[in-house]
């Protein structure tokens, strides 16, 4: 009878223990969600798109009734958009999105803050979902190998690998890929005159690039593939994806990763970093210590918007 008294002694305990995690990641799974109340979407699609207008409008009339911020952008090559909501908000985008055939496979990189990164909600119609300006240079037709992040740090470890960030010089100062190379262009549009003019005669070697998301690396490739380079790689998911899949302790990522938003960059974690923009130069620049949780007070509070990085 006493190992019976024990067997269920010990039988309540194991129950009280197992209610008790449940209740416990409930709490912290609600208390983050609380913390996170904003969530943010990153995402494009190359894609046959001859109803661009009605897809915009569409998207209009969704944002304003579900309270998007941010920007989304159709062409009639696709969308690119990265936009911030509720979490109900954003699952509501992204399905309404996917209800169509064309985005159903449509990459979708998420992060979180706990304040809205976004001043207004706008919809754009362009010739293109980012601007490059070079005829032919379409991921359509053809495109660069895709890299999962394990493959990204296996070929960027090679030296006879030439590594080139095809974002703007503002961003790489945020942070970089070890050995990569800068082109130092102040627009996307700068990078196909520094293809020209210093890869022309590098055709025979293995060119890595990569961007935030994904979709300049895209273009990018697609427009050194029509220019008769053969071993032409992109990182999958840009950055943004090789953060969330990549362990830290084995990442061969140097610094933070400037974002188009009044996050500025967010850090290996996915999270806000550091980084505020110069009122005087419009670049990026580290917060001193005095400014760190002021600068968070006002963006929590949406003063920001106002009067931007100001103190």
């Amino acid at each position: 009878s006493t190992i019976c008294i024990i067997h269920a002694r010990f039988y309540v305990w194991v129950h009280w223990c197992h209610s008790l995690s449940r209740r416990l990641a409930v709490y912290v799974t609600s208390t983050q969600y609380m913390l996170d109340s904003w969530k943010i979407a990153a995402f494009y699609h190359f894609t046959d798109l001859p109803d661009r207008d009605e897809w915009a409008e569409r998207m209009v009339d969704h944002g304003l009734k579900v309270g998007l911020r941010g920007t989304l952008i159709f062409a009639p090559e696709g969308v690119n958009s990265t936009c911030a909501g509720s979490h109900e908000a954003i699952d509501a985008t992204i399905a309404l999105l996917k209800s169509d055939p064309r985005f159903e496979a449509m990459d979708v990189k998420y992060s979180y803050a706990d304040f809205n990164p976004f001043p207004k909600f706008k919809v754009k119609k362009k010739p293109e979902i980012v601007t490059f300006r070079q005829k032919g240079a379409d991921p359509r037709d053809d495109v660069g190998t895709y890299l999962e992040p394990e493959e990204w740090n296996e070929l960027i470890s090679d030296p006879d690998v030439i590594t080139i960030d095809t974002r703007n010089d503002y961003e790489v100062e945020v942070g970089q890929f070890k050995g990569a190379i800068n082109p130092k262009t102040d627009d996307f549009t700068e990078f196909a005159k520094f293809v020209d003019e210093h890869l022309a005669s590098q055709k025979d070697k293995k060119i890595a690039m990569y961007c935030t998301g994904g979709i300049r690396c895209e273009r990018s490739t697609a427009y050194l593939k029509q220019k008769g380079f053969e071993n032409v790689y992109h990182l999958k998911g840009g950055i943004l994806r090789y953060m969330e899949l990549m362990p830290k302790e084995k990442s061969l990522w140097e610094g933070d990763c400037f974002v188009f938003d009044y996050r500025v960059a967010v850090d290996h974690d996915l999270q806000p970093a550091k980084w505020k923009i110069d009122p005087e130069t419009s670049n990026p620049k580290r917060m001193s210590e005095d400014e760190i949780e002021k600068i968070a007070e006002r963006r929590r509070s949406g003063a920001i918007f106002k009067k931007p990085y100001t103190v």
